[in-house]
């Protein structure tokens, strides 16, 4: 599916080898991450479709299934609609009672953190092919802390990395998953 080969590549081309998520690499190599696409415009469906990978990445095995991207192209391109969205996300989070095991990650091609700029390169680690949500299981993270020299360093070394290759490069290495249409 075209999608998902979308979804693939821009996390083994822009994520991992830019190493914006130092532990995205793992579960990619060894075909932890689990993709599911959502086509519909239906917001009650993806409510629907998210409770159920929630549930369903909770009683997955981490060996098998490590994390699940909800790809969602048709819905929720309005990033502000988006934004407002993660709310609703997160409190399926809190009404399936899985805070604490289970957390949200988003991505969407116009995201833009607080405080910034529309074009601000820094947006760039977070933007994505298509809207999507990421879960993501909080043990995983806490093992995937304690064994990283200094995670605080992270966001700083995003921003430095979007820094120093500008716009037109980031622009250049993310375009190329439209190429695989």
């Amino acid at each position: 599916m075209k999608i998902i080969e979308q979804t693939k590549h821009w996390i083994s081309s822009f994520v991992v080898k830019l190493n914006l998520c130092p532990f995205a690499a793992f579960p990619l190599k060894n075909d932890q991450i689990r993709y599911t696409v959502y086509e519909g415009e239906d917001l009650g469906d993806l409510i629907n479709l998210l409770d159920k990978e929630l549930k369903l990445l909770q009683l997955s095995n981490p060996k098998e299934v490590e994390t699940t991207l909800i790809i969602h192209p048709k819905l929720l391109n309005d990033f502000y609609d988006y934004n407002d969205f993660l709310e609703i996300a997160n409190q399926r989070i809190f009404a399936l009672e899985l805070e604490g095991e289970l957390q949200l990650a988003s991505f969407h091609p116009d995201y833009q953190f607080g405080g910034t700029e529309k074009d601000d390169v820094t947006n760039y680690t977070n933007r994505s092919p298509y809207p999507m949500l990421h879960i993501l299981r909080e043990e995983s993270i806490e093992i995937a802390l304690e064994n990283y020299e200094d995670p605080e360093a992270i966001p700083e070394h995003n921003i430095a990395t979007m820094n120093k290759l500008g716009r037109a490069e980031i622009l250049k290495i993310t375009l190329l998953d439209m190429e695989l249409e």
